[in-house]
């Protein structure tokens, strides 16, 4: 499951699972995924949109989330 590519439409829960260092990086960028009343089954793309990111700015967190180890 590590080769298991991050994408707009993968729910919270399960980046999370995948990779943990993940809620730190989102946390870095204004997500907050994991907190008291955040749901965690929001996808990727909806949390961001939340933060109002733009295509370009989900595409480069996608990026920087599947470099993640």
């Amino acid at each position: 499951m590590a080769d298991t590519p991050i994408t707009r439409d993968m729910k919270i829960e399960q980046l999370v699972e995948l990779k943990p260092d993940a809620v730190a990086y989102l946390f870095h960028k204004k997500i907050r995924c994991i907190r008291c009343g955040e749901p965690v089954w929001d996808t990727i793309e909806e949390a961001a949109r939340l933060k109002n990111y733009s295509d370009a700015e989900i595409d480069e967190l996608l990026d920087d989330l599947n470099r993640l180890s």
